[in-house]
């Protein structure tokens, strides 16, 4: 196998892993750069690959939730209340990390270049996930009877009844997410969480805040450095887009039906084992 196909192929297995890993909250930054690192993939010091294909896993969502998206907008401009104030909830939960990404976006990847900072966000992270989940703070849905925690502090049990302060406090919980290894999805999610709004509802939220942050990531990513990448660069972002898109397209139900059900203990914990898994690796 000669380089070129071998890049190609590593590419695409980057993209399978950047697809299985956006929507759990395990950090998929964390994993694109510690395996690429583990295969020998090198994508250039301004990692473009990384943050472009992570629009594949959006636009596979925006697809499972295409209905949902075309409801939103046209409840938007026909002038329903409930549609614009998730709309505007959205745009609020938005601005924090777009002002302080576009402030910091060079500080922030040069964290990429540091395998520790992983060690120590993905163990946090973790610890933090865990200690969420015993807090009894979560609403039984109307809608799922399986939801076993109950407290009166969880007030949001649908996109609509999410309040502009708690899509505030998932945009400020988005802004650790640029951290390498501390998880986007993961952020926004126990952010939400921790705000009143229920496990399952948190993760929508989650996924429709994605699409804009991610859009904008990947869009500016392109816009500074796009000109800079060569032939083969291109066709590896574009192996990792529809790698990307095909393995989310597959991961999005599954984790909304995990969540109906579980907690994120699981995920925690694995966290905490790659944590020490990098550790080892950084100083052995």
């Amino acid at each position: 196998m000669n380089d070129s196909a071998w890049f190609l192929l590593q590419a695409l297995f980057l993209g399978l892993v950047e697809g299985f890993t956006e929507f759990i909250p395990v950090s998929s930054t964390a994993h694109l750069l510690l395996v690429g690192d583990w295969i020998g993939f090198s994508s250039g010091n301004d990692k473009v690959f990384e943050v472009v294909i992570q629009l594949g896993s959006i636009l596979a969502v925006m697809w499972v939730f295409r209905a949902r998206i075309l409801q939103m907008l046209g409840g938007f401009f026909a002038g329903d209340p409930q549609e614009r104030r998730f709309v505007w909830n959205l745009a609020i939960a938005f601005m924090p990390a777009a002002v302080i990404g576009a402030l910091g976006i060079r500080y922030v990847k040069a964290l990429f270049h540091h395998p520790g900072v992983f060690a120590i966000t993905l163990a946090l992270g973790g610890l933090i996930m865990l200690w969420v989940e015993r807090k009894p703070r979560y609403a039984k849905r109307p809608d799922d009877p399986s939801e076993t925690e109950v407290s009166q502090h969880a007030s949001a049990h649908t996109l609509e009844q999410i309040s502009w302060k708690q899509a505030l406090a998932v945009g400020c919980a988005q802004v650790l997410a640029m951290v390498p290894g501390t998880s986007r999805s993961g952020a926004t999610i126990i952010g939400g969480m921790l705000a009143g709004i229920d496990r399952r509802t948190a993760t929508e939220f989650s996924f429709f805040l994605a699409m804009p942050t991610m859009l904008a990531a990947s869009v500016y990513d392109l816009y500074r450095h796009g000109a800079a990448l060569d032939e083969s660069q291109m066709l590896a972002i574009v192996v990792g887009f529809v790698a990307a898109f095909l393995s989310a397209l597959v991961l999005v139900r599954a984790v909304l039906a995990f969540v109906a059900r579980r907690t994120y203990r699981p995920f925690a914990w694995y966290r905490i084992g790659l944590a020490v898994v990098v550790a080892c690796w950084v100083l052995l």
